[in-house]
């Protein structure tokens, strides 16, 4: 298991950025080809993130690459596809297809270069009206997909939203992405951004909410952000323990026949316990990357 608290992004055509922000404390960094980086310079960025991928790092490396639509996302992948990426974002999916011809692609990328096949993770990131609509057909493309994310900022442009600092006008598209995942079977997704960069209060808050309403992460687009969002998705101490105690009093009932319980008024049987399990799991794995 990999914790998979933060995805930080970086103009990938920023070196003093790329030269840092791998040691901002992420679980993965993405840099970018798409939206951060100007059209004269997308073509000139590719060699530049895929040589900072080669370089020793810290933490997980993603490239985000242009949308399918565009002339500069087959040559965004090509590119890299390579040693050092773990893996690529493929923005503005709208249907299964689109992540079926990538995945394709990356696959025979990745025989051409010697590579193991679907050793390099996809993630998209559904941010239409179109997208949320079809989230479910996305979330079974199969193949090498595990995750998605979901980007707000496309999403209320293309619906013609107000985003607002409190967000209740996502809600509904976040409640979208979290049950098109599970139903096929998927990893929690990953949140969206937040576009207000010294509101941390606020921050704090669209975090929290992104865990409840059952995310695993959020994307960052500030390294003073990771803490944050780091913080809001790590189980707490308390929330460890608790968990901890949980297992342990369900395995010695069960052991004794009983799958039904109380632990200091609290009903446990096994949904409970399943839970508890992630907790304890997703720390363990927090620990043992930051170690």
């Amino acid at each position: 298991m990999q914790p998979n608290r933060t995805f930080l992004f970086a103009p990938g055509n920023h070196a003093r950025k790329v030269e840092k922000v791998f040691d901002a404390g992420a679980d993965a960094v993405i840099l970018d080809l798409e939206d951060a980086v100007a059209i004269s310079e997308k073509i000139a960025t590719r060699a530049v993130v895929v040589e900072a991928m080669q370089k020793p790092r810290r933490c997980r490396g993603y490239i985000r690459v242009n949308a399918i639509n565009t002339e500069f996302c087959f040559g965004d992948i090509e590119a890299s596809v390579t040693t050092g990426v773990d893996g690529i974002i493929l923005p503005m999916v709208e249907r299964p297809a689109d992540l079926q011809m990538v995945d394709w692609l990356i696959s025979e990328l990745e025989r051409k270069a010697g590579l193991p096949v679907g050793e390099i993770d996809l993630l998209p990131i559904i941010e239409t009206g179109k997208g949320i609509a079809g989230a479910r057909e996305i979330c079974g493309a199969g193949g090498r997909l595990k995750r998605i994310a979901f980007g707000a900022g496309d999403y209320t442009g293309d619906m013609g939203m107000e985003w607002t600092t409190d967000e209740s006008e996502i809600a509904p598209a976040q409640a979208e992405v979290v049950l098109a995942s599970r139903i096929n079977g998927l990893e929690p997704p990953i949140d969206t951004v937040y576009v207000h960069i010294r509101e941390d209060e606020k921050l704090k808050r669209s975090a929290e909410r992104g865990r409840q309403y059952g995310f695993q992460g959020k994307m960052c687009i500030h390294p003073a952000q990771v803490p944050i969002a780091n913080k809001a998705f790590t189980p707490s101490e308390k929330d460890v323990a608790w968990a901890r105690k949980i297992i342990a009093a369900f395995a010695e009932a069960e052991a004794a026949g009983s799958a039904s319980i109380q632990v200091d008024g609290f009903f446990v049987d096994y949904p409970i316990v399943k839970k508890a399990q992630r907790v304890v799991d997703l720390a363990e794995a927090i620990a043992k990357t930051s170690g």
